[in-house]
This record gives C-alpha cells, sequence and structure tokens, in this order.
C-alpha cells in the first residue's frame, strides 16, 4: 500500500455537507461525500479533483462502494498521460469485473489519444485486431481490405474518402466465433474510423481540426466493447467492421460534386466531403448487413447536430424500432452511462435530396441544417438490412476537447460498457 491514498465513501445529508469540500483529508485518507444528487458524477467529479491534485494512486475502501461507484471513480480518475492506478474493493468477481473494464477502457483510451500520425487507418485496424486476437485466441479470425482492394470488393465509401491520403484506407472484418463454424451471426457491430478528419475540400478550420485524432472513436468503442464482452465469456458469435481512413486533401481525394455508386446501388452526391463518416459506414452496414446478423449496431462520432442536442455527458441514438432504442437505455442505465434517443422516422432517409444522385451525403448548407444528427442517421437507415433491428449510437460524449469538472482532456470511453451489456444480453 506504499503511496497508495485511501480513499473512503461516507454519507451525510446537506444540512451536514454545509460549508464542507466534498473530499476532505485525513493523512493518507481522502473521504468522499456523498450527499443527496446524482452519486455517480459526484464520485467522478471527486476522483477528478483528486487526480488534479497529484494523486497517482489510490486504494477504495470501505462499504459503500458499489461496482458503478467504483467505476465512476476510475473514470473521473484517468487521464490521457496516466493509466489509473487503482486498487479496487468488493469480493473476487467485483475485482475482476472492473479490471476488465479498465483494461478495455484502457485500450480504447490509448487509440483515441493516439497522435494521427501515429494512428493510420492500417494501424488502427491492424492493432484493433491484435488486440482482440490476444483475447479470443483461436475463436478470432480476421482479414483487412487496403487500398485499391476496396474497390474489387465495391466498397467505395471507405475508399474514396481514404483515397486522398498516401496511407491507404482500409476495412478490417473480424469473426468472433466461440461456437461451430456454420454458427450463425448474432451481432455485427460497425464502427467509424476516420483516424483523422481534415473536412477535405470542405476544410475545417484550425480550432475544430485540432481534436480529430478523436473521429475513429466509434472504431475504439466498438473494439473495446467486444473485448469487454469477449473477457465475461460472451458466448455468441459476433462480426466487426471497422471502417477506418483518413480524410486528406490531394490531387487524389474526393470532391464536391463527385457521385458514389454503393455495392446496393444507393447513388450519393458528394455535397460536403466533411460529412465523410456516413459514407464509410455505409460500406461497414452493408457489410454488416451481408451477416445477416439480426441486430446491427454501429458507433460513430458522427455528427456535431448530437452534441448540440444531448450535450457532451449523453450518447444520442438512433433506431427505427423503438424496442432497441428502450434496450439500449436500459443497458445504459444498468452500468451508469447515459444515452438519449433522438428522432429517426422514415422521412428522414429523404432529408438530403440530390438532383443527380438517389441521395446527397448532407444538406448543401452549413452543419446540414436543422435536424442533422437525424438526416445523418436516416442516410444511414438506406444501408441497412430492412429486417435487422438496428442501433445507431452519435458519441457525442466520446471526447473532451479540453477537459471539465469531469473528464480530463481527450478520450471519455463512454459508451462501451452500453456497448458491451447489449452484446451480452
Amino acid at each position: 500500500m506504499t503511496d497508495f491514498m485511501k480513499v473512503t465513501l461516507t454519507r451525510e445529508s446537506a444540512a451536514a455537507h454545509w460549508g464542507k469540500a466534498d473530499v476532505t483529508f485525513q493523512g493518507d485518507v481522502a473521504s468522499i461525500h456523498l450527499i443527496e444528487g446524482d452519486a455517480l458524477l459526484h464520485v467522478q467529479q471527486a476522483a477528478r479533483k483528486l487526480e488534479l491534485q497529484g494523486v497517482t494512486k489510490v486504494a477504495l475502501t470501505g462499504e459503500l462502494w458499489t461496482v458503478d461507484l467504483q467505476w465512476a471513480f476510475a473514470q473521473g480518475f484517468a487521464t490521457a498521460l496516466t493509466t489509473p492506478i487503482i486498487q479496487w474493493t468488493g469480493d473476487d468477481a467485483t475485482q475482476a469485473l472492473l479490471t476488465s473494464r479498465l483494461e478495455s477502457a484502457t485500450f480504447a483510451r490509448h487509440l483515441i489519444n493516439e497522435t494521427p500520425e501515429n494512428l493510420s487507418p492500417m494501424a488502427l485496424a491492424t492493432q484493433a485486431a491484435t488486440w482482440l486476437s490476444a483475447i479470443g485466441g483461436d475463436k478470432v479470425s480476421y482479414r483487412i481490405i487496403e487500398g485499391e482492394a476496396l474497390l474489387e470488393e465495391q466498397w467505395i465509401g471507405i475508399h474514396a474518402v481514404g483515397r486522398g491520403s498516401e496511407r491507404p484506407p482500409a476495412l478490417l472484418e473480424l469473426d468472433f466465433n466461440p461456437l461451430a463454424d456454420d454458427a450463425p451471426v448474432s451481432v455485427a457491430l460497425v464502427g467509424k474510423g476516420i483516424t483523422f478528419d481534415s473536412g477535405g475540400y470542405s476544410i475545417k478550420g484550425s480550432e475544430g481540426m485540432l481534436g480529430m485524432k478523436c473521429d475513429m472513436g466509434g472504431a475504439a468503442t466498438v473494439t473495446a466493447a467486444l473485448g469487454l464482452a469477449m473477457k465475461s465469456g460472451l458466448n455468441k458469435r459476433v462480426k466487426l467492421f471497422l471502417c477506418c481512413a483518413e480524410n486528406l486533401i490531394s490531387g487524389h481525394a474526393y470532391k464536391l460534386g463527385d457521385i458514389l455508386k454503393y455495392k446496393n446501388g444507393v447513388t450519393v452526391e458528394v455535397v460536403n466531403t466533411d460529412a465523410e463518416g456516413r459514407l464509410v459506414l455505409a460500406d461497414g452496414l452493408q457489410a454488416a448487413s451481408e451477416t445477416g446478423a439480426p441486430v446491427i449496431i454501429d458507433a460513430a462520432t458522427l455528427t456535431g447536430a448530437a452534441v448540440m442536442a444531448v450535450g457532451t455527458n449523453y450518447n444520442a441514438i438512433f433506431s427505427p424500432k423503438a424496442e432497441m432504442l428502450a434496450l439500449a437505455q436500459q443497458k445504459a442505465l444498468a452500468v451508469g452511462e447515459r444515452v438519449w434517443p433522438l428522432p429517426l422516422d422514415p422521412w428522414h432517409k429523404d432529408n438530403c435530396p440530390s438532383a443527380y444522385a438517389d441521395t446527397a451525403n448532407s444538406r448543401p448548407m452549413k452543419g446540414g441544417g436543422a435536424g442533422g444528427a437525424s438526416n445523418a442517421a436516416g442516410f444511414l437507415w438506406r444501408f441497412v438490412a430492412p429486417e435487422a433491428n438496428w442501433l445507431h449510437i452519435d458519441l457525442a460524449s466520446a471526447f473532451s476537447d479540453t477537459g471539465d469538472h469531469l473528464w480530463s482532456a481527450g478520450a471519455t470511453t463512454h459508451g462501451v460498457l452500453t456497448i458491451a451489456g447489449l452484446l451480452e444480453d
């Protein structure tokens, strides 16, 4: 226990708490005082304060620490530069669960916080496949479709977005199968893996571009969720598709006015090269649909509109099926994460009209117009098998640009536990 600060919880009434800091110290013991309100947010905020005061190693002690409260502490204690050093409390099963969560979240956090120079599309695909293979062993198989080979298999969205970079785009197809060779696929996961997003010819300003290493947050989130579920004994076949590309400007980059014809025959006019995430996800969703999986879940840092709608402490969720939204809310609540459903109706498919193609990839106006998150989801819906139970997660809470009272700057990994819970259901 050398150099470990002991952290305990106490419950107090608001009156008893009056005039007292929410974290107090006595020797090498820190006490977090819980009062009325959201205990998870309160503990996460207290952990953030401890980290900012230079505390690097803690041992959680006392009887009030639940699994969710310990995890909330870990989320507030993590930073882009350090991995939390935490001694959990509780029985062996509780500590093993929290260790698995932290290992999976740390993998996602390191990927998202990595520099764009170090994380090329192929590096993202390779690191995800290697990590999952280390967990699943011979239950995992995969292939990576790279560069011009994407065109041979008609994955034209990933190729178009990534062709402006010297580093080729890639599609990771990974199969986790703990059952017989001919077992049906139960769930297909799709992640947006834009390792850097300049906006292309619809170029972002410098401030908007600075955090765009996080634009592969969807790929990191679904990979970490699958790894966590596998660590927890997942016994169903799951396929994972990561759509990896750099959205850069060059003489080879895709341009406004281009028309892409997808594998399913849908034609798309490019009216905004900064609406590239939906173009790569369209390929991933078609690949997921081809598996015949009854459940398809995609995750993406897709729209600023989702952030404007739900803020940065929620992820926005969309589905044409109310039961999928309810299940996602149930799973998020069970693990202390936050999701909020936004509208998705059939007419959202037609909210990005084009005079030259079946649809455009955005509305040709700044920000894509009102309801941009729902319009993006409507675009994606065109590429999902009609019979599938589909859930789209717009990760409004995946990344904190500057840090705040709950999160350090960088990746939050908010959403990993929700998707892992959906896999385990």
